[in-house]
């Protein structure tokens, strides 16, 4: 369900914008590097954080950043990913996860996509309610151990309020309340926008692109995203 636990090379330099979000993921990234030490100075330790904004904004390649920075291993996945036909298999799918992140610590569980199965519950029983249960099973059972920690990221292009194209969608609160802390990841404004032009556009072996013609575009693109 997930790729082999990875150790990424890629840093928060090499993300284009996001900066607020990059600045925010860096007070965690020092928790992982050292978490006996806030653990030590009475500081609560950090729950998992949710990512959230437009798609095509770098969401993924802030999580692999986040690891790179932090040196630790990295198990990357999406909730779709959990989703399996036969019984009890998909929670099985989210157990595995959290068993693997354990032999791996410290270690970050990366999920995209979360609202595929956070949905607000709303009393019925279905599978996907059954798979949020486990997940939030698991988020509640493995803070223990403050020496080898496993973080949780997750994304979702919804906005919290559950609004996304002019549809509702609400993520369940129950699920909301483990991540304390949540990052809005935001469109690139035109200077982002030129930086990521002038990378794609003459990178090695191509034509240069003019700066005229590369402002131009980022003036024209604005409200689009930059897909990394």
């Amino acid at each position: 369900i997930m790729k082999d636990a990875q150790r990424p090379t890629t840093k928060f330099s090499e993300v284009i914008g996001a900066e607020n979000a990059k600045t925010e993921l860096a007070w965690f990234t020092e928790f992982l590097k050292n978490p006996k030490k806030y653990s030590m100075e009475g500081r609560r330790l950090p729950k998992g954080v949710l990512l959230y904004g437009p798609p095509g904004t770098g969401k993924t390649m802030l999580a692999r950043a986040m690891a790179g920075e932090s040196d630790v291993a990295f198990l990357e996945t999406s909730a779709t990913q959990f989703m399996n036909s036969y019984v009890g298999k998909s929670e099985e799918n989210i157990r595995r996860l959290f068993r693997t992140a354990r032999k791996y610590a410290p270690a970050i569980i990366f999920i995209d996509e979360i609202d595929a199965i956070a949905k607000e519950r709303t009393g019925d029983t279905t599978s996907q309610h059954t798979m949020l249960n486990t997940l939030l099973t698991e988020m509640d059972g493995f803070r223990e151990n403050v020496k080898e920690p496993v973080f949780v990221l997750a994304a979702t292009n919804y906005d919290l309020d559950g609004s996304v194209s002019g549809k509702k969608r609400r993520i369940d609160p129950a699920l909301l309340r483990r991540f304390d802390n949540r990052i809005y990841v935001d469109l690139p404004n035109e200077e982002e926008r030129k930086q990521y032009l002038e990378l794609k556009l003459n990178q090695k072996g191509k034509n240069k692109i003019s700066e005229d013609i590369i402002s131009n575009l980022a003036a024209r693109t604005t409200g689009q995203s930059i897909v990394i």
